[in-house]
């Protein structure tokens, strides 16, 4: 008798030293948060959340090698040891020979847009990020979306879905000029489109055309270890390579990249830029002591740099990414058999969920994306985030609402924290309120700030 192949399962690669005891709440208690709140999921206490799910910014856990780190941290004002080392990792890993520390994503976005944008410009990219076209616009500049059309259908299966569209670009270069586009913005993976990657060809042809037309190319490199293990996963002839050298192929098309360290790098703070470009680092050298601190710090103390270094080491660790898209693909497995409707394919941070299907009796107005958000932490405590018509916020010539194709709940998994018992109790959760979705029936916005209105809006029930 031929012997059976014994399918194995999937574990996480690391043991657990410490546990942070959370709080457990009732539905009426969480009824009570949720009002006070909003009904928007960042205005809730941390306290009074059972599994956080809201984002994977700074929320990661460290490994004991970083928590090591931080007992070294040179916190000199000027020169820090831990600068330098975090210096030569970028230069190994990212392959960028400048970088200037930032104390989180958002301010290397701000530098950057100050730079390189001057009022009328365009800059097109793969999907708006919420931060990043804000800097853009603040700079005088107009972002102009040019994915593929795949990336706004949340049940289409193309494996790279945040590719840039290359008609739609040169269509773009050719109505404005290159002269107008100070440089192309890419992210990989795409946040706003459910986390999809795009193609080392498709960044080839985009680094093509730019050359030809003496545009620069910049990359959002906030989790590019995610990018380049799709990369390995579904693109032929990367099968072999190893999410270090897919990295530095990556980095080797750009002329810099912006980092959220808090993100692949696994820290709870900081950010930098990078760049092969000497004369937009020694301007970004000069605008980071006016609004972060000094060159060598950007607003980090030198414990936080020491622990950004020893995490870029062990990002490219391939276990350290497989189990991170495992635990992501695993939810959205088992979401599936309950017939929830997902954005595919599943992406590398977080599971997606459609809440246009979810919820179709309910117009776009009614907010239906934060009316799942928050109806989906009063049922358990898991608390997710909208991606939807509040994120896209509003057309700063109009006034008007944007209305975007996507409207999703996004799910985010911090790196190394929960188990497959917390994705099973937030996945039963929303199934829960699956079976219940008629009962929903929107919100109405009663506070908006002017900028990333997401972050603060407050809501009331209908």
């Amino acid at each position: 008798m031929a012997k059976r192949t014994i399918k194995r399962s999937w574990a996480e690669p690391f043991k657990i030293k410490m546990v942070e005891p959370i709080k457990m709440t009732t539905r009426e208690y969480r009824e009570k948060c949720a009002k006070e709140a909003g009904y928007n999921t960042f205005l809730l206490k941390s306290e009074d959340v059972y599994i956080d799910l809201l984002t994977d910014s700074g929320t990661n856990a460290m490994s004991d090698y970083q928590w090591a780190g931080l007992m070294m941290g040179d916190e000199a004002y000027a020169g820090s040891r831990n600068f330098y080392y975090l210096w030569d990792n970028i230069k190994k890993y990212y392959g960028m020979p400048y970088f200037v520390p930032t104390h989180q994503g958002r301010a290397a976005e701000h530098i950057i847009s100050r730079i390189m944008i001057k009022p009328g410009d365009y800059i097109p990219g793969n999907m708006y990020f919420t931060t990043t076209r804000l800097h853009q616009e603040l700079a005088g500049g107009t972002f102009v979306d040019v994915i593929i059309d795949e990336a706004h259908k949340p049940q289409n299966k193309h494996p790279f879905k945040g590719n840039i569209d290359t008609d739609k670009l040169e269509d773009l270069i050719k109505k404005v000029g290159a002269k107008k586009i100070p440089y192309i913005s890419m992210a990989g993976p795409v946040n706003m489109a459910g986390g999809q990657p795009f193609s080392m060809q498709n960044l080839k042809e985009v680094h093509k055309i730019a050359k030809k037309h003496g545009i620069k190319l910049w990359f959002d490199a906030t989790r590019a270890t995610e990018n380049a293990y799709f990369i390995k996963a579904r693109e032929k002839g990367y099968e072999k390579k190893s999410i270090e050298q897919i990295l530095k192929e990556m980095c080797g098309y750009f002329d810099g990249i912006w980092v959220s360290a808090k993100k692949d790098l696994m820290v709870n703070i900081g950010g930098f830029l990078a760049t092969r470009n000497k004369k937009v680092y020694e301007e970004a050298r000069n605008m980071v002591v006016v609004y972060e601190g000094l060159h060598t710090y950007g607003g980090l103390a030198g414990r936080d740099m020491e622990a950004m270094a020893r995490g870029i080491e062990e990002m490219v660790k391939y276990e350290n990414v497989s189990s991170r898209v495992g635990q992501v693909e695993y939810c959205g497995k088992q979401l599936e058999k309950y017939g929830v409707p997902l954005v595919y394919p599943f992406g590398g941070h977080a599971i997606f969920l459609d809440a246009k299907k979810f919820l179709p009796h309910l117009k776009q107005d009614l907010f239906p994306a934060q009316s799942l958000a928050a109806e989906i932490y009063i049922d358990s405590g898991v608390r997710g985030m909208e991606r939807g018509i509040v994120s896209a916020g509003r057309d700063p010539k109009t006034g008007e609402n944007r209305y975007p194709k996507l409207e999703l709940v996004r799910l985010t998994f911090p790196r190394r924290v929960y188990t497959q018992s917390h994705i099973d109790v937030a996945v039963e959760s929303i199934a829960q309120v699956y079976q219940d979705r008629k009962k929903i029936k929107g919100l109405k916005m009663v506070y908006e700030p002017k900028y990333l209105r997401f972050f603060q809006a407050k809501f009331v029930k209908l």
